[in-house]
């Protein structure tokens, strides 16, 4: 079966790539009417010239981006993890690089609205009944940090982060390096108003960003029936993409109800509302993009 274009990345000391691992939102989901974009959830690694590696989000693409790892090494990381969803984090105990020992995993979260502490939480969520294996009986170790808006460095790397619109505390992130960047909001609510409009912090997020990865998760008709599920329309955005001068929109975290097919219309639909100046892609598990340059 084709998969979609591929974007090599350039080789050198002043690397700057993505590669997708996980796409879908909601639920992993497979078939072949699937096969091109894949069907699993939310996880991007980014590869940094000297810096430590990176991951956006926790979802089951995360096994993937682990087998990727080289073995020979023991793993340090970072993960900048949107929100708590389950599509965004459920992939945690089966990360490959964590099963073994030695390795270690800085987690960066939104702060819990709350009030508890992150790790507390975090642990919370894999441990008996619901998961048979609690966080720390894995052979890797991790730390915890919370967040609000804010911005960090993760090496040479500056991180902001925003709190943006969806369901519960929710982060967008963006990463500069080189004077290139990449802004991450993988799950956006769209306003529920009769034009569109862009709250503060995502702004920020995402003005002049070489790659913008955004939540497109529904058609018009879908987002009708689903307005204050916390996501969004692929005109919104293509409409945040040309507002902020983006140079290329990543349509991400596909529903699971979505076929291959459909994702290329939308994404046809998507390059037809931003017009000139701004590439379109449909991300693809596998696919690995070039930033800047």
């Amino acid at each position: 079966m084709r998969r979609p274009p591929t974007t090599v990345a350039w080789i050198g000391n002043d690397h700057f790539t993505v590669t997708f691992f996980g796409v879908r939102g909601s639920t992993p989901c497979d078939g072949p009417e699937l096969e091109r974009y894949g069907g699993n959830t939310s996880c991007v690694g980014v590869d940094i010239a000297g810096q430590r590696p990176i991951m956006l989000d926790l979802g089951t693409g995360s096994r993937r981006y682990g087998l990727a790892r080289p073995t020979d090494e023991v793993y340090d990381g970072v993960c900048l993890v949107t929100h708590l969803h389950w599509d965004h984090v459920q992939g945690l105990p089966f990360f490959p690089p964590v099963l073994r020992p030695g390795s270690h995993m800085e987690i960066h979260a939104p702060v819990q609205e709350d009030g508890r502490d992150l790790a507390d939480v975090l642990r919370g969520l894999w441990r008996p009944p619901a998961f048979p294996v609690e966080v720390d009986i894995l052979p890797g170790d991790f730390t915890f940090a919370a967040h609000g808006d804010e911005e960090f460095e993760i090496g040479d790397v500056r991180v902001m982060s925003r709190l943006i619109p969806h369901v519960g505390n929710t982060l967008g992130y963006r990463l500069e390096w080189g004077g290139r960047s990449v802004a991450y909001l993988s799950d956006h609510q769209q306003p529920i108003t009769p034009t569109f409009e862009l709250a503060p912090g995502a702004r920020e997020l995402c003005a002049g960003a070489d790659l913008l990865i955004h939540d497109a998760q529904y058609t018009v008709e879908e987002f009708a029936q689903k307005s204050h599920w916390g996501h969004c329309t692929v005109e919104y955005a293509a409409w945040v993409a040309k507002e902020c001068g983006v140079s290329t929109l990543a349509l991400f975290h596909h529903d699971p109800t979505h076929s291959d097919d459909m994702l290329d219309r939308m994404r046809e639909r998507a390059a037809e509302c931003c017009g000139e100046g701004v590439r379109v892609i449909s991300a693809a598990q596998g696919q690995t993009v070039a930033v800047g340059g």
